[in-house]
């Protein structure tokens, strides 16, 4: 099939070399012409693994083409995924502007029938204003063409995204349309051959199926975090607790490891949303507004349990980081717990010497840009020269099994504040640590 994907951040730019790797003839469009030329010179804006070697490949073997021209992709496209951000706005809703611009251009360029796929995240009736508003150009150029809107939500882990897309858990498509749930079959038909994974229903429960679905695992996580506070206070063990209640099957142990916190692209701005989504239908959502609660009080728990040890003066401290980005896999920094932590810390006073494998650049230049008495370190043992304590906050894998005499050697005192609770069977205390983590004294 010939399909433009507009949009080449991190959905578009994943689900187009995906479809490419089909044998699909994939074109992706961007605005940015900054960020095309890099593409068409093999540079990738976003870590994933495995994807560089992916685009690479389709390029050579001309399946993937990058353009900032819209109407020359279009020219010969069945279909047209959406794949837009949609930022959250000051009051938690999501920000249409830019998929209702490449609606309004989708319709002023269009030539031939179309299949048009909201692909972004975006609010339950979205598909509706994105139909009206190709319509709107269409009734302007006198065409009576015809076309269908789709809703298609992704369901990518970061880090694990080129998996999850070649092998999904679900294709869920949105529409009313029989041509348009055949096309989109035959799309993702080399996908889903080992078993029926293809899900059809409504545009709007479409729509839906994505906020439930992640602010179903935000629940989960807030859920355990919540759980592991009580476990302090009681003197119970929460990483025992998980493994007591992620045996029971109805419950698993996806998503109850108690941490410091969710951030990233989805959970938080989804959760947000789909509270925002409930209020302008006269519900308030206090299960789902709890959630979110839980979690913004979570980022700060390290934190608080370095204030407990040190002080609340933190001047003359300097605190060594391993991990910036919200999870390992990813340069992603957006609501990482890193950031809440470390603003903290350094509002008091401390010294930060930070390491993260991929993250450094984003902390650098967006998330953390601005911040003093940072020292960013090319590998994880030069944090530990000079620091009062190592502070975990991201389970890069390089961080599973560190070397403790190293570690113990390095730093002023030997103490660890472990942020996604990776060292709690190391025994740590009969090592000589002082060892803190989420959900036990």
């Amino acid at each position: 099939m010939n399909i433009t994907v507009i949009g080449s951040g991190y959905v578009g730019l994943v689900s187009g070399t995906c479809f490419a790797e089909m044998g699909n003839r994939v074109t992706c469009v961007d605005i940015d012409p900054v960020k095309i030329e890099k593409l068409n010179q093999g540079i990738i804006p976003i870590f994933e693994p495995g994807l560089e070697t992916m685009v690479l490949k389709n390029v050579k073997n001309e399946n993937l083409f990058f353009t900032t021209e819209l109407a020359e992709a279009l020219q010969n496209s069945e279909i047209a995924f959406i794949a837009v951000g949609t930022p959250m706005g000051d009051d938690g809703s999501a920000d249409l502007q830019y998929v209702l611009a490449v609606a309004k251009s989708i319709g002023q360029s269009m030539q031939k029938r179309l299949i048009v796929v909201d692909k972004s995240t975006v609010p339950i009736g979205t598909a509706d204003k994105v139909k009206a508003t190709i319509q709107k150009e269409l009734d302007l150029r006198n065409s009576d063409l015809e076309f269908d809107v789709v809703s298609n939500p992704e369901f990518l882990k970061e880090g694990a995204a080129i998996a999850d897309f070649m092998k999904p858990d679900r294709v869920v498509i949105g529409t009313e349309s029989d041509y348009a749930k055949e096309k989109m079959k035959q799309l993702y038909h080399p996908f889903c051959m080992s078993r029926d994974r293809f899900i059809t229903m409504d545009v709007r429960s479409a729509e839906m199926t994505k906020y439930a679905a992640n602010a179903m695992l935000a629940t989960k996580i807030s859920f355990m975090n919540e759980i592991a506070n009580i476990c302090e206070k009681v003197g119970a063990d929460a990483n025992q607790v998980r493994i007591g209640i992620g045996s029971d099957q109805r419950i698993g142990y996806s998503f109850i490891y108690p941490g410091a916190g969710y951030g990233g692209s989805c959970f938080p701005k989804d959760v947000k949303a789909l509270t925002k989504i409930a209020k302008e239908h006269d519900y308030h959502a206090k299960l789902i507004t709890s959630v979110e609660e839980v979690n913004d009080a979570q980022k700060l728990v390290i934190a608080q349990k370095i204030i407990n040890r040190f002080g609340e003066d933190l001047t003359g401290f300097t605190f060594g980081i391993w991990g910036l980005a919200f999870k390992p896999g990813t340069d992603d920094m957006r609501e990482a717990p890193a950031i809440y932590v470390i603003k903290e810390l350094v509002s008091r006073g401390a010294k930060i010497k930070a390491y993260d494998p991929k993250a450094v650049h984003e902390a650098k230049e967006h998330y953390l840009k601005g911040v003093q008495n940072i020292t960013y370190v090319s590998s994880k043992y030069d944090v530990l020269k000079g620091s009062d304590a190592l502070v975990l906050l991201t389970e890069w894998k390089e961080f599973r099994s560190p070397d403790f005499e190293e570690i113990k050697s390095q730093l002023k005192t030997p103490v660890i504040f472990d942020g996604r609770n990776q060292y709690n069977t190391f025994n740590l205390q009969e090592k000589g640590f002082e060892y803190y983590q989420i959900g036990k004294k």
